[in-house]
């Protein structure tokens, strides 16, 4: 059986190796004059993407490689295989914050971090969806500080910033289980600012969170201002669930702690058995 084969950036003719209700498997695409063409034309086009870390701290070093994924894309499964063996390594997968807005598509973007002694490459490539992702290789040196990271593209302008806390990547990369909150009893829950407890369950959010619980809280998030009307309708047309997860939770941290404390407590009425896995607790909104 053949199918034919459309991506955001290509179309070919590809030969299925596996068949299920809603999926057909492709084990071995093959080249696409089509898919040639259509890229040499998407040279200029404007794309949403996502940040993945993958981090390993060392006795005195801190490794980590950093990719950036056209979202919807396969890239994410493709990196995942290829960092499959690292995990039983001690490396621990970080789902960043994405880019506020799209990106030029095959454009460059150079990784800078204050307190790196080694980024190499010193800039990554966006490529296209059928394109193995590439990535920047950083080391720092382990002193237990706060990492700051931010992408700037050839023109100097910074399309992308995010802080990966202390807590955050001593308490993942030591975890026994990828589960958050593994490792820690059951009855103790995450502390900090609001910002920095929902920061802290941003990965685990978007991969837990019903669709129904999405649309509610994002009404209650209007509701109670921390959104606008315009931002609720850009949200609320996203059909994949974990792309508008990933959007609501990103949404409200750029919007600070006040507006944080406001999701959490909503997220806690409407599915405290999520609060209770993540281990977050209503708090007080400052006034």
């Amino acid at each position: 059986m053949k199918i034919l084969h459309v991506e955001e950036h290509g179309v070919s003719l590809e030969e299925v190796h596996e068949v299920t209700r809603f999926h057909a498997k492709i084990l071995h695409p093959k080249f696409s004059l089509i898919s040639v063409i259509l890229r040499l034309l998407s040279l200029n086009v404007d794309v949403h993407c996502d940040v993945v870390l993958y981090m390993a701290v060392k006795r005195s070093t801190v490794i980590s490689r950093l990719y950036l994924l056209l979202r919807n894309s396969s890239q994410k499964e493709a990196v995942q295989e290829r960092e499959k063996g690292q995990l039983s390594q001690g490396y621990s997968e970080f789902l960043l914050s994405s880019p506020n807005g799209s990106l030029k598509l095959n454009n460059w973007f150079a990784l800078k971090n204050p307190l790196s002694t080694s980024i190499n490459p010193e800039k990554i490539q966006l490529l296209p969806a059928d394109t193995t992702p590439s990535c920047c290789k950083m080391i720092m040196g382990n002193t237990g500080v706060d990492i700051e990271m931010e992408l700037i593209g050839d023109d100097k302008r910074t399309v992308w910033r995010d802080m990966l806390r202390t807590d955050e990547y001593i308490t993942e990369t030591h975890s026994t289980s990828a589960v958050l909150g593994a490792g820690r009893p059951a009855e103790s829950s995450l502390t900090g600012s609001a910002e920095q407890q929902l920061r802290s369950i941003r990965t685990e959010f978007v991969k837990q969170v019903s669709r129904p619980v999405l649309d509610v809280l994002l009404d209650g998030l209007l509701q109670h201002t921390v959104i606008n009307q315009e931002e609720m309708e850009s949200v609320k047309v996203i059909a994949e669930r974990t792309e508008k997860a990933r959007d609501i939770i990103d949404m409200v941290l750029r919007k600070g702690t006040e507006s944080c404390s406001k999701m959490i407590n909503l997220l806690g009425e409407l599915d405290p058995c999520l609060c209770s896995l993540l281990q977050i607790n209503s708090v007080g909104v400052p006034t």
